[in-house]
């Protein structure tokens, strides 16, 4: 239905796009909500690196982490999905 090589790029900037400022009294908290077992943790780094490569993604200079956790698909592959 779509072209692989046509999706392989980032969207343009748009006029919403944006930072989130922290507040300076925002307390960080580091703690992992979801375990992953040794294997996904490599799928989810392969995952990552494979999304920066593609610049889907960037690299955060946020000291916050962003929750993920895998989701099966139907071809028996597993996509990321963030927890917000």
């Amino acid at each position: 239905m779509f072209r692989k090589k046509a999706s392989e790029r980032m969207l343009t900037k748009k006029m919403w796009d944006h930072v989130i400022d922290l507040k300076k009294e925002f307390v960080l908290r580091k703690r992992k909500v979801y375990l992953l077992s040794r294997k996904e943790s490599k799928e989810v780094r392969k995952l990552i690196q494979e999304q920066t490569r593609k610049r889907y993604i960037q690299l955060s200079k946020s000291p916050q982490t962003a929750l993920v956790f895998l989701v099966g698909k139907k071809d028996g592959k597993k996509r990321i999905v963030q927890d917000y």
